[in-house]
C-alpha cells in the first residue's frame, strides 16, 4: 500500500460470502485470502479501482453491525461512472437507504446497505463547490 492509504478493515459474520457478495455487488475484486477457520476464511483484501479494503472475520472484540445491532461508520467509495454503479447494485438487490442524487457539496452520491448491516455511500463529483458555499467552516492553518 502507498504511504498516506487508510486501508479500512470491514468485520463479516462469514468472510467468504461477503467477498462474493461485494463483487457480485459492487464490483470489487479480490487481491489475496487468508487463513482458513471453520471452514471460512480469516480475512481478504479487495479493491474496486483504486480503493482496497481488508475484509475480516468476526472475533472476540468485533463484529458486524448486523450482530451489534447498528454501524459506526460509513464508508465512501468514488467511482468513475455512480449512475452505472447504482444500476447495476440495484440489480444485483441490494438495500438501497439512499436514492442517487446531487449533494450539497456537489457529489452525486447513493447509500446502500451490505449483507452485515455496513453503510456505502458510492459517488461521484458532480460539480465543484467550496466548503463555504455549503455551510462548513474551513479549518485555517
Amino acid at each position: 500500500m502507498p504511504v498516506d492509504t487508510v486501508l479500512p478493515h470491514v468485520v463479516y459474520q462469514n468472510v467468504g460470502q461477503a467477498m462474493a457478495w461485494l463483487a457480485k455487488t459492487f464490483g470489487f475484486v479480490e487481491h489475496y485470502r487468508y487463513g482458513v477457520e471453520a471452514g471460512d476464511f480469516s480475512g481478504a483484501q479487495m479493491h474496486l479501482g483504486k480503493s482496497w479494503i481488508m475484509v475480516t472475520k468476526v472475533r472476540v472484540g468485533r463484529g458486524s453491525p448486523k450482530q451489534l445491532g447498528g454501524g459506526t461508520q460509513s464508508l465512501t467509495v468514488f467511482v468513475d461512472d455512480v449512475d452505472k454503479h447504482f444500476q447495476k447494485t440495484k440489480l444485483a438487490g441490494a438495500k438501497i437507504v439512499e436514492e442517487l442524487h446531487v449533494t450539497v457539496y456537489g457529489e452525486r452520491q447513493y447509500g446502500v446497505e451490505d449483507l452485515d448491516g455496513h453503510h456505502w455511500l458510492f459517488s461521484q463529483r458532480a460539480r465543484d463547490v467550496s466548503p463555504e458555499e455549503w455551510g462548513a467552516e474551513v479549518a485555517r492553518q
